[in-house]
């Protein structure tokens, strides 16, 4: 019987919709006194197939879903420029529906759960404010590393004490001590959230506010990330992953492209994949397939349509990839490359032809691509990929630099000789970072077996949750 309810605040978007959804299920699968409440936060960035996700969890049978709930809350007519003034505005929202929730439960059953806690998006810890006026704990879940969990409350910090400004180490060769890093971290990687000004402050309020929770759930395991997690005492840090989204196979959604793996050796093709909103202009896409067609390696490249300036939309698949790659690459490629739109990138990573993985450096897919054995070139775009992408050259020793500090919105081109240099040194089969890949993913497997650091903690994490019942 159902004792304890949680409920959750992801961000609204995809990665962070997804994520959560993935730790509730970790903690129902492994808790049969819990149910989760997941509370949709209305905004424009929520787009089709985020409906489409929702919908098909709703629609689920797995042996959690009777325990897993999703409430759509409402859409705000004005539109706040700050995600996080929206967060904020939000909050009487996500009040009322978990009035909603504890008052139904009530009359129902005499043996309603208890509403025990709130897990909290990483981008909105405000709403520990809600958690408060209910009188139960709130924990943060961190969807990325606890390297970068330590760095954010490290930048707080020194900004507090000593009005430290990211914004001046941009492009810099100074270097900051971090406790969550044995190297020093440069400036020149500093991740972009950190670099504007606009958002600067409303990111330091953000973190502030973690040191409030009554713990964090961070999507990492203790083998990856020792040192950064014996590293971050207060609050308590509950390292539970790898949690990844395994979905489909691919085979029935994506048939073309998983019948084109199956006919390549194995550990021969270079994936090139950017994540969902990952683009590039036409010049440096040029440079990309000059560097496809130099190496003579066998590649699989998502090659997405950016999305029109100034609006919110998602990047697009292009209808004919010829229009904006150079004449005559499709030929002269046929039978060792393929361009694609949208790639199922974790049936594509988990596919044995797959032997490299070219990659923005989203945490997600560094934990995918760690499951699945697969090492990385690193090449960042946005938000704290270029700290991601320093970690795992530098500090893990787990990949291979393309451009460490490269940035979207920089107008830099990276050039064909650069891109082809990481590739080739990405696809050496006697080479040590394989080596020690292949040794990770091993450990990122047993950590969430029996036993296991993961498995562990999430017995902690829920024994934390459950003592929270009157």
């Amino acid at each position: 019987m159902e004792k304890a309810q949680l409920v959750f605040v992801p961000a609204p978007g995809m990665g962070h919709i997804v994520s959560a959804v993935e730790v509730a299920k970790v903690l129902l699968t492994r808790c049969h006194q819990l149910s989760v409440t997941v509370l949709i936060l209305n905004h424009s960035s929520i787009n089709s197939k985020v409906h489409s996700y929702i919908e098909s969890q709703r629609a689920s049978s797995s042996i959690v879903s009777t325990r897993l709930r999703f409430i759509d809350l409402p859409k705000d007519e004005t539109e706040l420029l700050s995600f996080f003034s929206f967060v904020n505005s939000q909050k009487s929202h996500v009040k009322e529906a978990v009035l909603k929730i504890t008052q139904s439960d009530f009359v129902s059953s005499v043996d309603s759960p208890q509403l025990v806690g709130f897990v909290v998006d990483t981008l909105c810890a405000s709403m520990i404010d809600v958690a408060n006026e209910f009188g139960v704990p709130s924990y943060i879940f961190f969807s990325s590393g606890a390297a970068f969990l330590g760095f954010m409350l490290y930048v707080q910090k020194i900004y507090d004490e000593e009005k430290f400004d990211p914004t001046e180490l941009k492009d810099s060769d100074a270097e900051l001590q971090v406790l969550s890093l044995i190297n020093p971290f440069p400036g020149r990687v500093m991740p972009s959230a950190m670099l504007s000004k606009d958002w600067f402050p409303s990111i330091l309020d953000n973190i502030r506010r973690f040191r409030e929770a009554n713990g964090i759930i961070v999507n990492t395991f203790l083998e990856l990330e020792s040192y950064a997690i014996e590293s971050l005492k207060m609050p308590p840090v509950y390292p539970v992953g790898p949690i990844l989204d395994m979905g489909s196979d691919g085979r029935n959604t994506h048939k073309e492209i998983m019948r084109w793996l199956d006919d390549q050796p194995p550990s021969t093709v270079v994936f090139l994949c950017f994540g969902s909103k990952g683009t590039f202009s036409q010049n440096q896409v040029t440079e990309i397939a000059c560097a496809l067609e130099h190496s003579g390696h066998r590649f699989l490249w998502s090659l997405r349509r950016p999305a029109p300036p100034g609006l919110l939309a998602s990047p697009s698949d292009y209808e004919d990839p010829q229009e904006v790659l150079p004449e005559g690459f499709l030929d002269r490629t046929t039978g060792i490359g393929k361009v694609i739109g949208w790639a199922p990138q974790v049936a594509v990573l988990g596919h044995p032809a797959v032997g490299g993985f070219v990659s923005h450096c989203g945490w997600n897919s560094i934990l995918e691509s760690i499951w699945f054995g697969v090492p990385i070139a690193t090449w960042p775009l946005f938000a704290e990929q270029q700290f991601n992408a320093f970690e795992m050259v530098v500090e893990l020793g787990l990949a291979v630099e393309i451009k460490m500090d490269y940035r979207n919105d920089s107008g830099v081109i990276v050039n064909c000789d650069e891109i082809e240099r990481g590739i080739r040194c990405l696809m050496k089969h006697d080479g040590e970072k394989r080596r020690k890949v292949k040794e990770i993913s091993e450990k990122s497997r047993r950590a969430l077996m029996e036993g296991g650091s993961s498995y562990s903690y999430l017995g902690s994490l829920i024994k934390d949750v459950m003592d929270n019942l009157s």
